[in-house]
């Protein structure tokens, strides 16, 4: 049975704008590839190799999308503004610099695919599977690549 992917509505909305430019750019593949090989005399040309990898590439991200989209359970908001749930966005304090930032806790697909104001912190990242289930004024650490940061939950929105 396939698994259910959580995505926020401006999520769902990325992501299928993100499956139509990329079957644009197959469209573009298949033409180039398509005079590759009208243009080659010898089809084991690099121009006609990289050409069908270049159009493989695209056709395995649509497969990847068109999967994503179609198990997705679209959240209209995060679940609570009490404690840390999908979709929420959180105001962070890093207690060492006191430098703030502005994230929204999403799944691993979601937060894949660029765009958006907030940042998108993914909810298998050490600092989302933190973030589950916090509070208000809690403060919790993350390991990461420089070390332990030692963040704290400012604020809570849906």
């Amino acid at each position: 049975m396939s698994r259910e992917i959580k995505l926020t509505k401006e999520g769902f909305e990325r992501l299928h704008k993100q499956l139509e430019l990329e079957r644009q750019r197959l469209v573009e593949a298949t033409i180039i590839l398509q005079e590759q090989m009208e243009d080659s005399d010898d089809y084991d040309g690099s121009g006609l190799e990289d050409a069908k990898r270049e159009k493989m590439s695209i056709e395995q991200r649509i497969d990847e999308l068109e999967d994503t989209l179609a198990r997705a359970k679209v959240l209209e908001g995060a679940e609570s503004t009490k404690a840390i749930g999908f979709g929420s966005v959180i105001q962070l304090k890093e207690e060492k610099s006191g430098k703030e930032l502005e994230v929204q806790l999403v799944s691993g697909a979601e937060a894949s695919v660029p765009g958006g104001s907030i940042r998108k912190v993914s909810d298998d990242s050490p600092l989302g599977q933190k973030l589950f289930g916090r509070k208000k004024n809690e403060v919790f650490v993350v390991e990461g690549a420089k070390g332990q940061l030692k963040y704290k939950v400012l604020d809570i929105r849906a």
